[in-house]
């Protein structure tokens, strides 16, 4: 008998047919046959070249409430199978790779790129880098946890009937087993009735963390030695390459409804789940280490180990010798045991820190080494030392962050009380009075003081007297990071350093226990770098808290909100070039930079592959050390199944290794004048043309009506409202809806507008494409650039964007369409023909997911705008454009 060898045809032809069955007996014959005829009809529409919707509306507009709303259920259950199959697919193909002895841009891959380089460069490479995905609770994931839950346990039948080796009663049981998993999801509500908790939130990403990734660390590492071990000859050191770090808990700009106590919980259980994998373990290790001491010959590092244990824990070291009698190791792992229970109890002789636990595991390691059980160490003991020192006894390290003008605010109030007119001072006497608070030796307020403040004021100052209370029980790696968002001066970042002094997590020139991040993302902030780094790096109070911890400054990159300010491709050049600058200032006043890539999931807030993203970075920006977010329905398709997780993060160090290899070896990357001339231009009239378009007259009329922005704002998504103020103005319109309404419509705006005006202008002024052909062959960035731009032109489809458009009033649609879809033709054109292809230049397996995708997504897009054009929507038709949005995003596979 053979192992089945299923494809992504079969497994979409199988679900598909599942969930015809499902809608057949769960719903009428007549809905079953408008379902039918909607899917036929768009079919063959995409057949015909996808321009005439007429058919499509028909039908659409023929729909009586309860089946419309059986429409939007079936294609949007269909699109969350096709997902699955399309996992399941990426599975096969990584397992083949695999097989195959070498996957692309994998840790075998980049062992081979480096080993041309000597040995010295390698170590330092390896010393520096640190890749930190932070995971974020930004609200770009549409779907509800339950749903997830059943569509999880489809994977899993899916993985079983694609893997094992079935009898046919087996084969039978699994598929009436997906049959029912199926049929429960139909039944269940796909909309949530309410947002989502700061808490759930949290508890989203910590699963990711406790299934997956912590299993999956240790295997990263595994691979990467053996790689190693095959690739080169020298000998080196692997240390930390991976930490992993998060918002959700810990955020608070824009949502009031993270407070203290979500934090508190976040941390609490972050630390009870670590422990508890470490516990379940390490009561695994004792079935593997049951040598006999009578053939051991102990190192002295052992040895002592065993002794102090055996001095601190008595009782316990005697139950230890009673059940395991003459089997050091086995009664050394129950008193690591001990010590591990105490972690979170009054009584004594608790781990302090991870890395005593993790001393006592190397310790093991290496005894068993010395006796010539190098395999069990290196299967049993050495993922378990890496788990340590990746995930500490924090799980992920949270960060806080919130807006400037909360702190300003808050610091203003608290002390106008005291006489101190703060807020009328200019940014020089406040930059003056707060290095004189913050050097003094005594804190000159009190922060748990909040009488007569007001209650943001009185949020901020609490948050700062937790953070204290915080770092006593858990640490401060827990909790050791400050972000700030729209930093624009150096007063913002010594605001929250001087709160953090007054709270008592600083006190210079010893202690620190803070990293104060700014966060650069308007075009001001980032023009204005220099003149706020150097202030701040020639600043007493600053230099001393930066010296304390290490002269590392973390400068976090907003590509959200800068793209959503100056359009994709002046974004894009802004956020290159000011890598560049923060480099400079950095080197130029000795202090070593990590940059913090605050991308989103789709193409204009940063998204795209990672590992081509890590690689396009300047080579002056790249020190080793990077952050980047990871948000919404990213974190699910990168880290739900351990098998693509693991890639991702093997693509993550692969990329990062080589990058940091180049950096040292070509410290500035070599990059022509021309080329750099022609980004300037074309960045400026790119500017130019998107600032006219959002400034025009009528243009936020326009966004209403021809994207589904007003529902989006109530999708209950995440538990951070869509806007900051509330205002109707695109300035205050977060970047995920934003881009998200854009998405929806399929006519992806904030990903490509205004890129063709930008080389027009640059080939208008003397450019030639030769060049810009020389530029996407030769120069990361730019090949990047138009290869993440080409993704969002393929996920575009302006027939189906005019008949959005049509929402719209005529003059409001005869002002801004024609003008859009002539940018984006003209986009099309220049990216092709400087990439010197026929069709966009994306991969293979998108351009196949978009065919297999499209004609189905068709039916939703009609769903949705004729409820969108109904004024007196009823409940039911509510819930039925509720969930064309969400079925849409499920066919897109992207939200915001």
């Amino acid at each position: 008998m053979e192992l089945s060898r299923r494809d992504i045809r079969t497994d979409v032809r199988d679900l598909g047919g599942l969930l015809g069955e499902v809608l057949r007996a769960q719903t009428s014959d007549s809905t079953f046959d408008a379902v039918e005829s909607l899917r036929t009809e768009a079919i063959e529409n995409r057949e015909r070249g996808g321009h005439d919707h007429e058919d499509l509306r028909a039908l659409c507009a023929d729909l009586d409430d309860e089946d419309g709303l059986a429409v939007a259920r079936a294609f949007t259950t269909y699109f969350e199978l096709v997902n699955l199959a399309e996992e399941r697919d990426r599975i096969r193909a990584l397992r083949e790779q695999s097989q195959a002895g070498r996957p692309d841009d994998g840790l075998e891959a980049a062992i081979e790129e480096l080993a041309a380089a000597d040995p010295e460069t390698l170590q330092r490479a390896f010393e520096d880098v640190l890749v930190e995905p932070t995971f974020t609770a930004h609200p770009t994931e549409a779907r509800r946890k339950t749903v997830k839950s059943q569509l999880r346990s489809v994977a899993d039948e899916l993985e079983t009937l694609d893997q094992q080796l079935l009898t046919s009663k087996e084969q039978r049981q699994h598929e009436e087993e997906l049959a029912a998993t199926v049929t429960s999801l139909w039944q269940t509500r796909q909309v949530r009735q309410r947002r989502p908790e700061p808490f759930d939130e949290a508890l989203n990403v910590q699963w990711h963390l406790e299934h997956v990734l912590f299993d999956v660390v240790g295997e990263v590492y595994r691979e990467f030695e053996h790689a190693l071990d095959d690739g080169l000859d020298a000998s080196l050191d692997v240390p930390k390459l991976l930490e992993f770090r998060s918002w959700a808990g810990s955020d608070r700009d824009g949502n009031p409804y993270v407070t203290r106590e979500v934090t508190e919980r976040t941390l609490d259980r972050q630390r009870r789940v670590v422990l508890e994998k470490y516990l379940a373990a390490v009561d695994d290790l004792v079935d593997v280490v049951s040598h006999d001491g009578s053939r051991l010959s102990h190192t002295d590092r052992f040895a002592d180990q065993l002794d102090a244990n055996r001095e601190r824990f008595p009782a316990a070291a005697d139950r230890a010798a009673d059940e395991y009698d003459g089997e050091p190791y086995r009664q050394q792992v129950a008193l690591l045991t001990e010590r591990l229970d105490r972690v979170t109890d009054p009584r004594d002789g608790g781990y302090a820190t991870p890395d005593e636990f993790r001393a006592e595991l190397a310790g093991l390691a290496e005894d068993l080494r010395a006796n010539g059980a190098d395999e069990v160490a290196r299967l049993h003991v050495d993922p378990l030392v890496r788990q340590v020192e990746t995930f500490g006894f924090t799980l992920a390290s949270l960060d806080l962050r919130d807006h400037r003008e909360k702190h300003t605010h808050a610091i203003s109030a608290v002390l106008d009380r005291h006489g101190t007119d703060y807020a009328g001072m200019t940014e020089s006497e406040r930059v003056a009075f707060l290095t004189d608070a913050i050097t003094q030796s005594s804190p000159i307020l009190d922060l748990t003081d909040t009488d007569a403040l007001g209650d943001e004021a009185a949020r901020v100052l609490e948050r700062f007297d937790a953070l204290a209370d915080w770092h006593r029980e858990f640490g401060v790696d827990a909790i050791d990071t400050y972000c700030i968002s729209m930093c624009e001066e150096p007063s913002h970042v010594l605001e929250v350093l001087f709160l953090a002094d007054q709270a008592g997590v600083v006190d210079l020139p010893e202690t620190c226990n803070l990293d104060v991040v700014p966060l650069l993302e308007t075009e001001a902030a980032l023009s204005e770098a220099r003149r706020i780094m150097g202030t701040l790096f020639e600043n007493e109070g600053y230099a001393a808290a930066l010296a304390a911890r290490g002269d590392t400054q973390e400068v976090m990159l907003g590509y959200s909100d800068s793209n959503k300010e100056n359009g994709y491709l002046a974004a894009r050049w802004s956020l290159y070039r000011n890598q560049k600058r923060l480099a400079a200032i950095c080197e130029d006043y000795g202090v070593d930079l990590r940059l913090f890539h605050g991308r989103g999931g789709s193409v204009s807030r940063g998204g795209g592959r990672m590992n081509d993203a890590l690689l396009a970075l300047p080579n002056e920006s790249v020190t080793g050390q990077v952050k980047f977010t990871e948000q919404g329905e990213t974190i699910a398709e990168k880290y739900a199944n351990p098998t693509i997780a693991e890639r991702e993060l093997e693509q993550m160090l692969n990329a990062q290794l080589r990058a940091r290899v180049n950096a040292i070896e070509t410290p500035t990357e070599p990059v022509d004048d021309e080329w750099l001339a022609a980004m300037e231009t074309a960045a400026d009239a790119a500017r130019d043309a998107y600032r006219d378009l959002l400034e025009r007259e009528g243009f936020v009329s326009y966004f209403e009506h021809a994207t589904p922005i007003t529902v989006i704002e109530d999708l209950n998504l995440g538990s951070r409202p869509a806007s900051r103020s509330g205002d109707r103005s695109i300035e205050d319109l977060r970047a995920i809806p934003w881009v998200f309404s854009w998405t929806q419509s399929r006519c992806i705006v904030p990903g490509w507008y205004s890129l063709a005006t930008g080389l027009d202008a640059y080939l208008d002024d003397g450019g030639d494409v030769e060049t810009l052909q020389e530029m996407y062959e030769s120069w990361p960035f730019f090949r990047t650039v138009l290869g993440n731009a080409a993704l969002a032109l393929a996920r575009t489809d302006m027939a189906v964007a005019r008949e959005y458009a049509d929402l719209a009033p005529d003059s409001l649609r005869e002002r801004f369409f024609p003008e859009i879809e002539a940018e984006y033709e003209r986009a099309v054109d220049l990216v092709t023909t400087v990439a010197g292809t026929d069709e966009l230049p994306i991969p293979g397996w998108l351009a196949e997911s978009l065919d297999r995708r499209n004609p189905y997504v068709d039916p939703l897009h009609h769903l949705q705008m004729q409820l969108l054009a109904t004024d007196d929507r009823s409940s039911v038709e509510e819930r039925s454009l509720r969930l064309a949005v969400k079925g849409i995003a499920a066919g897109m596979q992207n939200t915001g």
